[in-house]
């Protein structure tokens, strides 16, 4: 490499103040505090945030939400707070969830033993028992943003966040 290969240094550090005493660093620092006392983060975003990059799976499939009774089905006259379909696809898995205002139901297919847990926000995963054909239940609703991480022999599933 030769020097004609570099911009030509101008002598200004992209750090340090411009030619015109014009400091960036500090503009920064400065409307960082300001919007910190003006507007700050409410503690319990900073908590959700902070708990979903705790949660992030590399490892793990994301189940593609294919139906979702709010947007997909059609309705039906006389039924009062009908329960909210879901059905996720993760490959050759699917799993049917059912969310009704008495918790969760659900069932994966094919039938296979996994271990399931109840994504939501600041509060700890709650672990659901899969039977021998593939069926799960909780008797909590979800309340906020939930998801499923799904534990089967070898692999790791992770649903899409939805709101309850």
């Amino acid at each position: 490499m030769s020097d004609d290969d570099f911009p030509p240094d101008d002598g200004l550090d992209a750090t340090a103040e411009g030619a015109d005493g014009f400091d960036a660093d500090l503009l920064e620092q400065e409307l960082r505090g300001a919007a910190a006392v003006l507007d700050p983060l409410p503690a319990e975003l900073l908590q959700l945030a902070m708990d979903a990059y705790v949660l992030h799976d590399l490892e793990a499939r994301v189940a593609e939400l294919t139906f979702d009774s709010l947007v997909d089905a059609i309705p039906v006259r006389g039924v009062e707070d009908p329960p909210r379909m879901l059905t996720f696809q993760a490959g050759a898995l699917t799993v049917d969830v059912e969310v009704t205002g008495d918790g969760l139901l659900g069932q994966l297919l094919p039938p296979q033993t996994a271990r399931i847990e109840v994504l939501g926000g600041p509060a700890a995963a709650r672990p659901l028992t899969v039977d021998g054909m593939g069926r799960f239940a909780s008797d909590t609703p979800p309340t906020g943003p939930f998801a499923l991480r799904l534990r089967t022999g070898r692999d790791v599933i992770v649903t899409e966040w939805l709101r309850a």
